[in-house]
């Protein structure tokens, strides 16, 4: 199954449903990613908004 990415907070997922903000809006368009292992540590997570631990796609197309 293709990885998507959730519309709404980035997640990237294999699920039909985003794990972190449970919304059903994915794009199986987005383009790079980064994972994220502690939130709290870290400068990126900070700078992208990410509070849950995870694998995030940096760009959505529409």
């Amino acid at each position: 199954m293709a990885e998507k990415a959730c519309k709404k907070c980035r997640r990237v997922t294999e699920t039909d449903t985003c794990p972190t903000c449970k919304d059903s809006t994915l794009t199986a368009s987005w383009k790079g990613y980064v994972i994220v292992f502690d939130p709290n540590n870290s400068e990126i997570a900070k700078k992208l908004g990410i509070t849950v631990p995870g694998k995030y796609a940096l760009r959505l197309s529409k």
